[in-house]
């Protein structure tokens, strides 16, 4: 598999934007200045949720920087299909783009005709953050470690119940993949978001947990939750006394909640590479990476080119285990 170290070092030797020609954006856009009108960033999903959060608070940075209103419009729906893809169905003028999340890479294979393709109709500004799951249990469970979690699925017979935000979900498809790669039983319990995953797992009716650190360590923090490995190659920073799956024997696996922003393909190169700028100014502040840290993010600031091998590398990972194991979104 392609880990982001690797992607992210292969890409430096790649040229141009992915999905966007190598073209002047006063060209693109009849020789007018750019930006000239107010610029729209889709958020796909839910006010509150990461990807929002992410959008606000980048938001009043570009729309200082670029000199022109910058409007967070939510339009959820689909998995984060529904507002991505008006996003790829509008102008390619620099006036859109839109702050997806890690199912941008999983969707592909898990809505059919899905109505825009993923590859071909974004363009790459950004990948902004990515960021470990973590695997947790009850307080009242025994388990300790992820080898105390593996011998007690392996002595449930129907297989040990784990929770996620849903069906489809990267956690379903990273725990899927990690007890075929590892050899244990578990059986998937689907929420419906991750507000119902976290009652339950603080009340213990689903005995172990899975999801990005950004939900889970405060509860990990109280003592609600007891944390059995996080999913990242290294120990993450907001969990950094939680070994790694590698740390506990399991090597060569490695699974990320992601963010990042697109734009309709066929924008110009020289917006793309300026909104590209504008953000890397915006989310290197202190204030705002800290703001970051505490939603469960590691900041990564790619180069555009860079976001295009990631994502390439993420629907190819994830669509296999989505044939291998005929995993729908929303069973």
């Amino acid at each position: 598999m392609i880990h982001v170290a690797k992607a992210l070092t292969a890409a430096c030797v790649v040229l141009g934007t992915i999905g966007a020609p190598v073209m002047s954006w006063a060209q693109g856009a009849g020789a007018q200045a750019w930006p000239n009108r107010p610029i729209r960033l889709v958020s796909p999903f839910p006010p509150g949720g990461t990807t929002d959060q992410l959008a606000r608070l980048v938001q009043p940075a570009l729309s200082q920087s670029l000199g022109v209103p910058v409007v967070v419009e939510n339009r959820s729906g689909g998995n984060g299909s529904i507002g991505t893809g008006v996003v790829a169905k509008a102008p390619p003028d620099g006036n859109t783009f839109v702050v997806v999340f890690d199912t941008h890479g999983t969707n592909p294979s898990l809505i059919p005709n899905m109505g825009f393709d993923t590859r071909t109709e974004l363009a790459p500004v950004m990948l902004i953050a990515t960021g470990a799951m973590v695997i947790t249990v009850h307080k009242s469970q025994a388990q300790k470690n992820f080898g105390d979690l593996i011998k007690s699925a392996r002595t449930t017979p129907a297989g040990l119940p784990y929770g996620t935000i849903g069906s489809g979900s990267l956690a379903q498809l990273a725990m899927t993949s990690l007890t075929a790669h590892v050899g244990f039983p578990m059986t998937h319990v689907p929420y419906k978001g991750g507000g119902p995953l976290a009652a339950d797992a603080l009340a213990g009716h689903v005995p172990v947990a899975m999801a990005t650190t950004a939900l889970l360590s405060p509860h990990i923090r109280s003592g609600a939750l007891v944390p059995l490995a996080v999913t990242s190659a290294q120990r993450d920073p907001v969990l950094p006394d939680v070994p790694t799956l590698a740390e506990q024997g399991v090597k060569d696996f490695e699974a990320l909640a992601w963010w990042g922003v697109f734009a309709p393909a066929g924008t110009p190169a020289d917006i793309i590479a300026r909104v590209n700028r504008e953000l890397s100014t915006a989310l290197s502040e202190s204030s705002v990476r800290t703001r970051l840290t505490g939603l469960g993010m590691n900041l990564q600031l790619s180069q555009p080119a860079e976001l295009g091998i990631f994502l390439d590398s993420q629907i190819t990972r994830w669509a296999k285990v989505i044939r291998e194991f005929n995993i729908r979104a929303g069973d």
